[in-house]
């Protein structure tokens, strides 16, 4: 199914109540974008190709949201209220409650990228409004409603938010500088998934040949936060995977891209058979 604001892919197998969303993948640049940068610095803040790389949860009975809007026009990995007053033109009308990323100037509609300015000018709150209604209410409003009927048909669910993350990313962040782990398990410290389910992943990782570490420097943000309930039997992790291991400079696959894809397959395999298990009560 193709929406303007998404793409969504249905099981092909038995189905499962396995959800996979890459809010960040999107590639599709609207004409009302408006920005001053250079389309290749524009990119950079894409999750390029993460769609592809978890384009099998399909074929073992998941289900798989991808935006098609790119997340520096909106991002759909953050609050509705976490609004950068820097960058818009009057005040917000509704409820703001700005967070750490928006003092990066990365909240809900960025303002920097990298530290460049994104525009030349402040945006109207009409604009912000439209890029809501256009992009961010249809991608959550498709997400809830798959999310929904997996709760709705099973005693539990997964949700697995997709994503890819800077080599540099601990200088991004404002971090002490160290060595990036090829994926980063986020669960808010524990509070949005349980750890028979981030055991199973983060082992079949491993067992790739690649480094995993927990929540750091990733702990996970707002789709999490509302989707994960693991004491309702709602299970949700955000997935990071290091860049250079699939894409080059120029945002293209790179020789390592079948293997981290065979890798996540693998993953999502191991997934599907912890939720049969779990499913039948073992």
């Amino acid at each position: 199914m193709t929406h303007p604001a998404y793409t969504l892919g249905l099981p092909e197998a038995e189905a499962l109540p396995l959800v996979v969303d890459s809010p960040h993948s999107g590639t599709d640049y609207p004409a009302d974008f408006g920005s001053v940068l250079p389309p290749e610095k524009l990119r950079g803040g894409e999750d390029t190709w993460v769609d592809r790389l978890f384009g099998s949860i399909p074929k073992h009975g998941g289900t798989l949201l991808a935006a098609r809007f790119p997340r520096a026009y909106i991002d759909p990995n953050r609050s509705l209220e976490d609004i950068d007053a820097e960058l818009l033109d009057a005040p917000w009308p509704g409820p703001v409650t700005p967070g750490r990323k928006t003092e990066l100037g990365i909240g809900l509609v960025w303002r920097l990228m990298d530290g460049r300015p994104i525009y030349d000018r402040r945006l109207s709150v009409a604009e912000v409004q439209q890029r809501i209604d256009r992009c961010w209410a249809p991608y959550h409003e498709a997400l809830n409603r798959v999310l929904d009927a997996a709760a709705a048909r099973w005693p539990k669910r997964w949700h697995i938010n997709a994503h890819s993350m800077p080599d540099d990313a601990y200088r991004k962040l404002g971090l002490p500088v160290k060595p990036l782990a090829d994926f980063v398990l986020g669960n808010l410290d524990g509070t949005t998934c349980d750890e028979a389910t981030v055991t199973v992943i983060e082992g079949s990782l491993r067992g790739s040949g690649f480094s995993v570490a927990r929540n750091d420097p990733f702990k996970g943000v707002e789709i999490i936060r509302a989707s994960g309930r693991p004491a309702e039997g709602r299970h949700a992790l955000q997935i990071e995977i290091k860049r250079s291991l699939y894409m080059d400079a120029q945002l293209q696959p790179n020789a390592g891209f079948e293997r981290v894809q065979r890798a996540v397959d693998g993953m999502l395999g191991a997934l599907a058979a912890h939720a049969r298990e779990r499913l039948a009560g073992r």
